[in-house]
């Protein structure tokens, strides 16, 4: 069992930059592929980005690649979403996940952090 907290949303203005965590619980983080997510008010969840459980692949949604960079602390047990050059269309709650498979369906998820861009 894997329990996930998010951190770090929040309103900020077009153009900004925020950080997200996600704590994970546990003692075998390492074993565990993560991902983000998001969901915006009246829209289906979509895929934001990926990372292998080294750290060493990640992998991207077309609409943040060149914006957003997904890292992973295997010692601290955390993953961060760096979001660079936000935009309106980055509002939704963010959600990180976690998958013990190399691929496939994500096992276990956090509750979410509410992001606000304003324009």
């Amino acid at each position: 069992q894997v329990q996930l907290v998010e951190s770090g949303g929040g309103l900020v203005q077009a153009g900004g930059s925020l950080r997200l965590s996600c704590a994970a619980s546990g003692r075998t983080f390492s074993m565990y592929s993560m991902g983000w997510f998001r969901q915006a008010p009246g829209k289906e969840r979509e895929f934001v980005a990926d990372i292998s459980r080294s750290g060493g692949n990640t992998v991207y949604a077309a609409s943040v690649k060149g914006r957003f960079t997904i890292s992973k602390d295997n010692d601290k047990n955390t993953v961060h979403l760096q979001m660079n050059r936000l935009n309106t269309e980055d509002t939704a709650e963010y959600y990180c996940a976690a998958r013990i498979a190399l691929t496939g369906q994500y096992d276990y998820w956090g509750q979410g952090t509410q992001v606000t861009v304003s324009s």
